[in-house]
């Protein structure tokens, strides 16, 4: 099967030059926004489209060089393609006049003015030879002269061919190890010219000389041989062999009413817009499936004046009717069969139907058996019945094999779908490859991320692609094509972790590094034994904790438990979320306050207060390095120690830095971890096992 394995775009709108861009089955172009990835789709797309697709100059053209392109188009390359060419190699090869080897991939290049050119990569065609193997066959020949027997009259002949094989040898040039073809040329005239006109036909020495010149013809006719793609028919022939390439996107979806008199009009016009182009072309390949032209689609609805016919012309009118309403019928029920089974999400059915001016589409499903027209469904659907149908026309017959281009795919589905729509391409693969853009983690699929490849702006402005997801270069210094990539991965691992885990839901960040410290230290003295791993999910503040408990309770129907701060926030939630008909009106023993687990008294405590305020205290004055005012030096009973540490800065006028709290939890993890649970005294560890005792409860 013939196998797209890379490509590179140059001088193609946004794109200078992207490099190559590796390609598999599937393969996802993942960038932020204006980062140029459809642009890499469409020249990709016009290498070989399957329908349209003609190259604008206008468009296609980049700005900065509009000139020089619009004077020298055909001096301008715009897309190249690597083909791995499969059990096709040996045709191929005997047409290049190579070996089968050297025909395994095929590289093909189209130009402004529509030219391609046709490179083998793996032939290693030589405009050289080496001299060493001249000089060898011309010893050999001289040697075969000197011991050959000349016939009476060629002794004087003899020294000659000796003499000038000899010239020949050391004419040529001392500091090159290699000859070209000019210079070979000139070796091979010399030789030539030492056969004489009358030949003996015994003679035993002149033969050598021919064959001699046999040899450096056969090495001259290797060195200056047509690369074989220039060829005469090859490039031709492997334009032909190679597959054809299928575009879609969004903005040209269907609409379920269609005003056949402007769909007539757009169809025949070419200075629409680039959305107005793809609707167009949408509603082409649906007249093209239904077996109609759109101005017979309008002809046959016309209902003319009754007054005007007479009864024969009526009949033919009728018949008309019929006929359209027969072929509309059969097409209904032909695009519900093969949607069906290539969409195995819903059982869809299709009506068209022809009135007048208008043509309308209208679905219905088994969940949903009342026909309802499809603009009213969802924008999902809408994608992939109109998606399909240019697959169904555009990837057929002829173009069978074709590469398929999705340029932002299924973006209106819901995250599930996305998912379902990831899965779908990998059996849609093996038939046709698929490359598409996206910037949803949904459609990142987080065990093949050797698919993705990252798009990005460079430094100078114009779009790049690498398989290096995690690149930060030019304009992107936030990463924002590798942030979909992480968020995949988070979401992949989210869902790993929770699955036979006992999530804890806690109100922040450092809440997370407190709590992962305590337990691993609980855990390693065998002080708790949790019968499942316990997971600390933060919610991002004690308001957000109703609604992240809900989604995690949404896979059992329990509520995860939940450590609130004893503050005022923390305090207004716990009740809210235990109060009659919320989510723990059942479950109350799964609200905690972490004021129940401080051995002081501390009015509004929070998770830092189950630490020893010293050893908080000290790594902040580590983290501030304030020499003079140290907060450990401070003791504040009875006050929360994040409250304490805030009046203490204000009075001593020290900026806290922006995130303070999370690097001082990540700081005391650490530390903890590494001197172990030997530094904290009986009480403390006590409070700490009576708190996980309650995640277990």
């Amino acid at each position: 099967m013939t196998k797209l394995t890379r490509f590179r775009v140059t001088n193609f709108r946004s794109v200078t030059d992207s490099g190559w861009v590796d390609v598999d089955d599937v393969t996802a172009l993942i960038g932020v926004n204006e980062s140029g990835k459809s642009n890499l789709l469409l020249a990709l797309w016009k290498l070989k489209p399957a329908s349209e697709g003609d190259i604008q100059p206008t468009s296609d053209y980049p700005k900065k060089r509009f000139g020089d392109i619009r004077e020298e188009p055909g001096e301008f390359p715009f897309v190249t393609a690597e083909f791995d060419t499969g059990s096709s190699r040996e045709s191929l090869g005997q047409m290049a006049g190579i070996s089968s080897n050297d025909a395994a991939r095929v590289r093909v290049t189209r130009f402004f003015n529509g030219r391609y050119t046709v490179e083998f990569p793996c032939h290693r065609q030589s405009t050289t030879v080496e001299k060493a193997s001249i000089v060898a066959i011309l010893t050999d020949c001289t040697d075969k002269v000197r011991s050959g027997k000349a016939l009476k009259q060629e002794a004087q002949l003899k020294d000659s061919l000796l003499n000038d094989l000899r010239r020949i040898e050391e004419a040529l040039p001392i500091d090159h190890n290699k000859l070209d073809v000019s210079q070979l040329t000139s070796v091979r005239d010399s030789v030539t010219k030492l056969i004489p006109a009358n030949v003996a036909k015994t003679s035993a020495i002149v033969p050598l000389v021919g064959q001699l010149a046999d040899e450096l013809t056969e090495h001259l006719r290797r060195i200056s041989a047509l690369p074989p793609g220039d060829r005469d028919g090859v490039a031709n022939a492997v334009v032909r062999w190679m597959p054809s390439f299928v575009y879609y996107a969004n903005y040209g979806n269907l609409d379920s009413e269609i005003y056949l008199p402007h769909v007539v009009d757009n169809l025949q016009r070419d200075d629409l817009g680039t959305k107005e182009m793809a609707k167009a072309r949408t509603l082409r390949v649906l007249f093209d499936f239904v077996r109609l032209e759109a101005e017979e689609i309008l002809e046959l609805g016309h209902d003319p004046s009754p007054d005007r016919l007479d009864d024969e012309q009526a009949a033919e009118v009728g018949e008309k009717k019929k006929e359209r309403s027969i072929l509309l019928q059969s097409a209904s029920a032909m695009l519900t069969d093969q949607f069906r089974d290539w969409w195995r999400q819903g059982d869809h059915r299709f009506r068209f139907e022809a009135d007048g001016n208008h043509f309308r589409i209208w679905v219905a499903d088994d969940r949903r058996p009342t026909e309802v027209e499809l603009e009213n469904r969802s924008s999902g659907l809408q994608w992939f019945l109109s998606f399909y149908l240019v697959f169904l026309v555009e990837s057929q017959e002829g173009h069978s094999g074709a590469v398929l281009l999705l340029d932002e795919p299924g973006m209106s589905l819901h995250p599930h779908a996305q998912r379902d729509l990831s899965t779908f391409f990998d059996s849609l693969s093996a038939s046709n490859q698929i490359l598409y853009t996206s910037h949803s983690p949904f459609l990142i699929d987080p065990d093949r991320l050797e698919r993705a490849r990252k798009v990005f702006v460079a430094k100078d402005g114009s779009t790049k692609a690498t398989s290096d997801l995690g690149r930060t270069e030019g304009k992107d210094e936030q990463a924002g094509a590798a942030y979909a990539v992480h968020s995949a991965l988070n979401l992949s691992v989210g869902e790993s972790l929770l699955v036979g885990c006992r999530p804890v839901l806690v109100e922040g960040v450092s809440d997370l590094h407190y709590l992962t410290a305590i337990k691993s230290l609980l855990v390693a003295c065998g002080a708790v034994r949790p019968s499942r791993e316990i997971i600390f999910v933060p919610s991002g503040g004690a308001s957000n904790t109703r609604v992240v408990a809900g989604i995690l309770a949404g896979r059992d129907g329990t509520p995860p438990s939940v450590l609130l701060d004893s503050d005022g926030p923390g305090t207004r939630v716990a009740k809210a979320l235990t109060a009659e008909g919320a989510l723990y009106a059942e479950h109350e023993q799964r609200v905690l306050s972490v004021g129940t687990f401080v051995d002081e008294v501390v009015e509004g405590a929070e998770v830092e207060d189950l630490l020893p305020s010293t050893l908080l205290a000290g790594e902040l004055d580590r983290i501030l390095r304030t020499d003079e005012a140290r907060l450990e030096d401070e003791v504040n009973m009875g006050i929360p120690f994040v409250d304490r540490v805030r009046s203490w800065a204000e009075l001593q006028s020290v900026v806290l830095p922006k995130h303070w709290k999370v690097e001082l939890a990540r700081r005391v993890k650490e530390r903890m971890l590494r001197r172990g649970i030997s530094q904290f005294d009986d009480a403390v560890r006590e409070r700490w096992s009576q708190l996980f005792d309650a995640f277990e409860a």
